[in-house]
C-alpha cells in the first residue's frame, strides 16, 4: 500500500485528528503497527472492538469501529454504521488515486481459475495485480485494491456474494474498465432461491463499469446467452458450442495441455494451449482473452501468454505422487464444478482405475438432494471405477451410483475415507478428491501424503 493522509482514504466516513499518514490498512490486530489502520470486524468466533485498543498499542494510528472503544482515543476513533462497507469505502477511496487497466470477474464458477487466466494475459504487457486465493468478498476486495500502487498498470478483481446487493457495492468500489461473468450456476441457491436472482446478483457487475465497456459473457450458459445487457456497454459472447463473438474451436487435450484455435469473427484465427486439461479450463481462457483483447490488447499475444497460466490451491491441481495421479480440486464445489472435475477424471489417461473421493456440496438448498443424486450418475458416466463419499448429503450420490453399478464406499468421516484411500489405491491409479471448502479435504490429501506408500498392490 502506498502511504495515503487518514482522511483522505476514510473521505465519506470520518476524520481522524492530525489526518496522520495511513500504510497498511488492517483487520487482525497481530498485523497492526506504525501507520495501520485497524478496522473492527465483528466475525463468528471474534469481535474486532476487542482488540482495537492493542492495536492502537501496537502503533495503530486509527480505528474503525462501530462504537467507541476503551483505550482508543475519541479523535483518532472512526464511528461508522458497517465496518464492511467502511472497507468497501476505504478501498474505493483508494483506487481513486490509481489509473491502472482493471478488469473485474464474477460468476457462479470458475471465477477464481478466469482471473488466473486473465492475470496471465494481463502480465504479458505490463506489471499486473491481482486478487490472492478468492479472497473476493468485502473484506478481500478492498484488501487487493490496497495492494495497489503507482506502478500497477493493469489489476484483475474476483468478485464473489453471498446475497443481491454485494457485487454492485464491490463493483463501484473498483471500478472496472471491463468485466466478465463466467456462467450461472446453481451456487447461492440457498440464498437467493433461482438461478435467475443469481443472474440478477451477477449483472450487478455492470453498475461499476464505464459507459462502452465490454463485458464479456458466456454465449453456452442458457441464462447468459438471452441476458439483457445495459444498452450503454459493449456485449462480447464466447462459447465453443453456441454462436458467439468469439468461439473455440479444434480442442485437443492431454494429460498436461490443451491445444486449440481462438476463432474471432473480426480479428481472425489464433492457436492457443493451456497447461492445464479439460473443455472447463478452455472457456476459462477463451473468457479472459476475448477480455483482453476488447481491451485493446494484441490478440496474437494475448493468445500465446494463455500458456503462462499457474492452478492455484487445491484447484484441479494435477500431481503425480509416488506412481499415482492425484487431481486436487477440493478447495470449493458446486453442481457445475463437480461435473467438469468428473469430465477431467475421465479423460485423464491412466494405467490403473479411477478413484473419486467426492464431498458434500454446499449452498443449494432445495437443489441439494437432486444435486448430489446428480453427482452419482455423473460418476457413473465418467467410468469411476471406485466411488467413496463423504458426508450426508453426497450419500444420495453414494446410493444413485451403486445402484448404476460402481462400486462404492460411503465413509462416515474425513478419517474413514483416508483410511479407505490408504488400503486400496495402488500404483496407475488416478484419484479426485472434491468437495465443498467447508469438508476441509486437504486434511486428507496432507494425511495421505504423509502416510502413503506406493506399492502395486492394495
Amino acid at each position: 500500500m502506498q502511504p495515503i493522509r487518514a482522511n483522505v482514504l476514510c473521505r465519506g466516513l470520518g476524520q481522524v485528528e492530525g489526518n496522520p499518514v495511513v500504510n497498511a490498512v488492517v483487520t487482525d490486530n497481530r498485523a497492526a503497527g506504525p501507520g495501520s489502520l485497524f478496522v473492527c470486524i465483528r466475525g463468528e468466533r471474534a469481535d474486532g472492538h476487542d482488540y482495537a485498543a492493542k492495536a492502537v498499542q501496537a502503533g495503530a494510528c486509527a480505528v474503525v469501529a462501530q462504537h467507541p472503544v476503551q483505550g482508543v482515543p475519541a479523535g483518532r476513533c472512526v464511528l461508522v454504521k458497517d465496518p464492511l462497507d467502511a472497507m468497501i469505502c476505504m478501498g474505493a477511496n483508494y483506487r481513486n488515486g490509481f489509473s491502472p487497466v482493471l478488469v473485474g470477474v464474477t460468476g457462479s464458477v470458475g471465477k477464481t481459475t478466469t482471473k488466473e487466466f486473465c492475470y496471465a494475459a494481463f502480465s504479458a504487457f505490463g506489471r499486473t495485480l491481482k486478487t490472492e486465493g478468492n479472497q473476493n468478498n468485502e473484506i478481500g476486495m478492498p484488501n487487493t485494491l490496497f495492494r495497489m500502487d503507482s506502478d500497477t498498470q493493469y489489476a484483475v478483481v474476483e468478485m464473489g456474494m453471498q446475497g443481491l446487493g454485494e457485487i454492485e457495492k464491490l463493483a463501484l468500489a473498483a471500478r472496472p474498465c471491463g468485466a466478465i461473468i463466467t456462467w450461472i450456476g446453481q451456487s447461492h441457491l440457498e440464498q437467493l432461491g433461482t438461478r435467475e436472482n443469481i443472474l440478477k446478483a451477477k449483472m450487478e457487475i455492470c453498475a461499476g463499469l464505464p459507459d462502452g465497456a465490454p463485458l464479456v459473457v458466456n454465449a453456452d450458459n442458457d441464462l447468459l446467452c438471452s441476458a439483457k445487457v445495459p444498452a450503454r456497454l459493449r456485449r462480447v459472447s464466447f462459447g465453443i458450442k453456441a454462436k458467439a463473438d468469439v468461439h473455440a474451436e479444434g480442442i485437443s487435450t492431454g494429460p498436461d495441455r490443451t491445444d486449440f484455435t481462438i476463432v474471432d469473427e473480426h480479428r481472425g484465427k489464433f492457436a492457443a494451449y493451456i497447461p492445464a486439461m479439460g473443455v472447463h479450463n478452455v472457456y476459462d481462457a477463451l473468457s479472459a482473452w476475448t477480455l483482453a483483447v476488447s481491451l485493446g490488447l494484441d490478440a496474437k499475444k494475448a493468445a500465446a501468454a494463455l500458456a503462462g497460466y499457474k492452478t492455484t490451491g487445491h484447484r484441479q491441481n494435477i500431481v503425480q505422487f509416488r506412481g499415482l495421479t492425484m487431481i486436487e480440486d477440493c478447495y470449493n464445489a458446486s453442481p457445475d464444478s463437480m461435473r467438469a472435475a468428473l469430465h477431467t477424471l475421465a479423460a485423464y489417461p491412466v494405467k490403473g482405475r479411477r478413484i473419486a473421493v467426492l464431498g458434500d456440496m454446499f449452498e443449494l438448498g432445495s437443489a441439494q438432494r437432486s444435486a448430489h443424486e446428480e453427482a452419482g450418475r455423473q460418476a457413473a458416466a465418467a467410468g469411476v471405477d471406485l466411488l467413496l463419499t463423504v458426508g450426508s448429503a453426497m450419500h444420495r450420490a453414494h446410493m444413485c451410483a451403486e445402484s448404476l453399478g460402481v462400486p462404492a464406499v460411503h465413509c462416515e468421516s474425513r478419517e474413514a475415507a483416508l483410511a479407505e484411500l490408504l488400503r486400496t489405491c495402488r500404483t496407475g491409479d488416478a484419484v479426485l478428491l472434491k468437495a465443498s471448502h467447508g469438508m476441509q479435504f486437504e486434511k486428507i490429501l496432507s494425511a495421505f501424503y504423509a502416510q502413503y506408500e506406493g506399492r502395486q498392490q492394495p
